[in-house]
């Protein structure tokens, strides 16, 4: 008992100065790049509106406050202590739902790498995905202290800029191997076990990224993932949430308010440059989907400073 609350006790402590690693390179409210390419760190100092957005392969962690993502029609509930992965790009609506001026919201997301895990999970002694196994594409599981303590390395690595090129692939690696030796290691291992149902609709989906401009042909996509079109719809639906086309449809909005926002494009422009064959079907789905036209919703985005990343946290 003594030594599950020492464990519990050192687990807070961590916790605690991981924000404060996060607070001192996040020092206002935004989204904030770093020197360590793969590593993100986010603050916010109030709740936030509902925000459209793509998670990708990496893993998220909230240090201080709370957030709730949606995925589908699951409600997440995403709070400190907690570690998110994400195994495919998913399209997600989330906001933050506890955050003030006094303890703002504090995370990190560090993007993965598909090459090195499957390097990693290669030379480990970790039992094979199995295909009949529950596939989640995202998964919450408690922050074990030791991952704990090597994402709370790589941030303070930060502080110290000639050693970032040596030490931070040293740590990547370390989270890395930590996460396909815990709770996240199965997830982590249906990617990139050949075959299974997860990797077959991550291949689609890294297709449908690359050419979501072009007109869609489920059965080349079906084909391609050795299925038939109906249970290749089924997969897909149940590993993002959307069928195939709901999918395509958010990365074209996605990729157009981002060109509205940072080309200054018109809506016109911006949906024929996505794929768009009609302007009016184009601003249709798109007050579907952002919940006003497009040049309404730039305006606000603009007046709020709210420059939403297609791929978020």
């Amino acid at each position: 008992m003594q030594r599950k609350s020492e464990r519990a006790t050192f687990e807070q402590t961590t916790l605690a100065g991981l924000a404060d690693a996060i607070r001192t390179f996040a020092q206002i409210d935004g989204d904030h790049g770093t020197s360590i390419p793969a590593l993100t760190l986010h603050r916010r100092h109030a709740v936030t509106e509902p925000l459209h957005c793509i998670y990708g392969l990496g893993l998220g962690v909230v240090a201080q406050g709370d957030k709730q993502v949606l995925l589908g029609d699951e409600i997440i509930a995403f709070s400190p202590g907690r570690s998110m992965l994400t195994t495919v790009d998913l399209p997600v609506v989330s906001h933050v739902t506890s955050a003030s001026v006094q303890r703002p919201f504090l995370g990190m997301l560090l993007t993965l790498d598909t090459r090195v895990i499957l390097q990693l999970a290669s030379e480990m002694e970790v039992p094979s995905a199995k295909k009949s196994e529950s596939f989640r594409p995202l998964s919450i599981e408690p922050l074990d202290a030791s991952l704990l303590e090597a994402l709370t390395r790589l941030v303070r690595l930060l502080d110290e800029p000639a050693l970032v090129s040596r030490l931070a692939p040293l740590i990547q690696q370390e989270i890395t191997v930590r996460l396909l030796a815990g709770p996240h290691g199965p997830h982590l291992r249906h990617l990139v076990s050949a075959g299974s149902p997860g990797q077959q609709i991550a291949r689609a989906v890294a297709r449908l990224k690359q050419h979501f401009t072009e007109a869609m042909d489920i059965d080349e996509l079906a084909v391609s993932a050795h299925m038939s079109p109906s249970t290749f719809r089924q997969h897909f639906r149940a590993i993002t949430g959307v069928s195939p086309l709901q999918y395509q449809k958010q990365l074209r909005l996605q990729e157009a308010r981002q060109l509205m926002l940072n080309q200054s494009l018109d809506a016109g422009n911006a949906g024929g440059r996505v794929g768009y064959e009609s302007p009016s079907q184009f601003s249709r789905e798109y007050a579907r989907l952002f919940g006003e036209p497009p040049q309404r919703d730039i305006q606000r985005m603009r007046l709020s400073q709210g420059l939403s990343l297609v791929r978020g946290f």
